[in-house]
């Protein structure tokens, strides 16, 4: 399987950090070796000193595709679920200074907390869904999917014409406004509405 990750796909987050708003949607991966599954605390990494959280809502790709149309995409996944997109914000910086790619700072081990996944039929609107992240019991990040720049379909049709999606693989679909560091000793919950499926302590 495979992890696809949309960046800045909501406007007040792409303000926060002060980046151009796309026209397209922003794409980058990570490894397998990203993900941390089963509320795994999440280990501090030596190489970086300024590690941010991202929460975001996660897709499952429930059947192959490529070259999808926007009106058919809602038939490949059947589950969401969400996750943190944990980036070593001073290698990206750097990254970025230089016209490097990212893949470093966002790819590294353990850079992918993900809950388990409820089926989308839970929901009435994917297009109102709410999702947040707390860090120590406070709320930091709260989104809405009505916020998106890029609906869930439209970022399903537009990967597929670039990469084969194949059943199992993970589309993060960007995170809201209200990203910060994280230190040793923190814990973290990620809630779907008002149900918390994620929850892990950074050591």
């Amino acid at each position: 399987m495979k992890i696809l990750a949309v960046g800045r796909n909501y406007v007040e987050h792409i303000e926060e950090l002060n980046n151009e708003r796309p026209d397209e949607p922003v794409i980058f991966t990570k490894p397998d070796t990203a993900l941390l599954r089963d509320n795994a605390p999440f280990f501090y990494p030596e190489f970086s000193k300024d590690i941010h959280y991202e929460v975001e809502l996660v897709l499952r790709i429930s059947k192959e595709g490529k070259n999808i149309q926007e009106k058919f995409a809602h038939k490949y996944y059947q589950e969401i679920g969400i996750g943190v997109d944990f980036t070593a914000r001073d290698l990206q910086q750097k990254a970025k200074e230089k016209g490097l790619p990212w893949a470093l700072a966002k790819g590294f081990n353990g850079s992918a907390p993900i809950s388990d996944f409820l089926p989308k039929e839970k929901f009435n609107d994917l297009n109102n869904i709410n999702f947040s992240l707390t860090l120590n019991d406070e709320v930091r990040q709260q989104g809405n999917t009505s916020l998106m720049l890029f609906s869930f379909d439209y970022i399903i049709s537009y990967i597929s014409q670039f990469f084969t999606l194949k059943q199992g693989d993970m589309i993060f679909t960007g995170t809201p406004k209200g990203v910060g560091h994280v230190e040793i000793g923190n814990k973290l919950a990620a809630y779907i509405e008002d149900e918390k499926l994620l929850e892990f302590e950074v050591k």
